[in-house]
């Protein structure tokens, strides 16, 4: 049975950037402003509290772990922060890889392992957007040992390093987002998987989206009428059915276009168009480019290490 939780992720092509630890101690407040890039952080001692921005702030405790699959801005500040305290610049390196905020000579109230990493597929944008925008989740040692893992190893230069640590960080990015608790999750893939009805409609599009689907044909695949089942898909995933399958099979169509993984009359009829004409259409509506060009001007990629249907 094909996952897509695991499918989205594998198609992400997740590359870890670096790896740090950081302490605090006193009171403290940090700012940044990131470019869309994925942060991850497990809380190892103490407290903080983090913000993202548009999102109400939480506190973050020891064993808790943190993923935002895209940042955009965000503040973290020690609990007794006061309010209008000037926003600090840079950490402090204490040692190789161990940065401190706030007073540098006091002892440290809060020990975080934090680090952001890369998508590398050019659907990243599309793909993030059926996660939730934040997976805060407390009480899971297996994050923490995961996060140390990786940043053990990219401290490391050990043979096959880079190939070890997409492993992990797609084993993270699962783990991460399987423990969110779904049915309260934001709009996305996650909540939809999390509805037994809606995850039998979301399994089908993922497993043979070369099929002709009407909403008629899913809403019966998940035991419901028509406009219920329309009604909840849109407000769980986020987008409406055939939007999603789409956007699916466009992911799917790039992944393997930048693979060569065939011609583009082949690539059509695995993503469900009857011609290579028709495909192209949808194809250049969505991208900009038709298929041909597309695939003259995207490099080849390697197997994503995962079958297509």
């Amino acid at each position: 049975m094909v996952d897509p939780l695991a499918e989205v992720v594998t198609l992400l092509q997740p590359s870890a950037l670096f790896s740090k630890v950081v302490e605090g101690a006193g009171a403290w407040r940090i700012r940044r402003e990131e470019t869309g890039r994925p942060f991850y952080s497990a809380v190892l001692e103490g407290a903080c509290r983090y913000a993202l921005d548009g999102q109400p702030a939480i506190e973050l405790r020891a064993g808790d772990f943190l993923l935002v699959p895209a940042v955009f801005g965000f503040t973290v500040e020690s609990l007794d922060a006061p309010p209008g305290q000037p926003i600090q610049g840079a950490p402090l390196e204490l040692s190789p890889g161990v940065f401190r905020l706030g007073d540098p000579a006091g002892p440290a109230q809060v020990r975080m392992r934090l680090g952001h990493c890369a998508f590398g597929s050019p659907d990243a944008a599309l793909l993030v957007s059926l996660l939730p925008r934040l997976v805060h989740v407390r009480g899971e040692p297996r994050l923490a040992t995961l996060v140390h893992l990786v940043g053990e190893e990219s401290r490391a230069q050990r043979p096959a390093r880079e190939v070890v640590l997409a492993h992990l960080l797609e084993v993270l990015l699962i783990e991460a987002l399987r423990a969110d608790p779904g049915a309260a999750a934001p709009p996305g893939l996650l909540r939809g998987l999390a509805d037994g009805r809606l995850a039998a409609a979301l399994r089908c599009l993922h497993e043979h989206p070369d099929r002709p689907w009407s909403v008629d044909q899913l809403a019966r695949a998940a035991a419901m009428s028509r406009s219920a089942f329309f009604d909840r898909f849109s407000r769980a995933v986020g987008m409406a059915p055939m939007a999603y399958l789409l956007a699916w099979r466009m992911a799917l169509a790039k992944a393997m276009l930048r693979r060569r993984a065939g011609g583009i009359g082949e690539i059509a009829a695995r993503v469900g168009y009857r011609s290579a004409s028709a495909f192209s259409v949808a194809f250049t509506r969505v991208t900009g480019l038709p298929p041909s060009r597309y695939t003259k001007e995207e490099p080849a990629a390697a197997p994503a290490g995962m079958a297509f249907p």
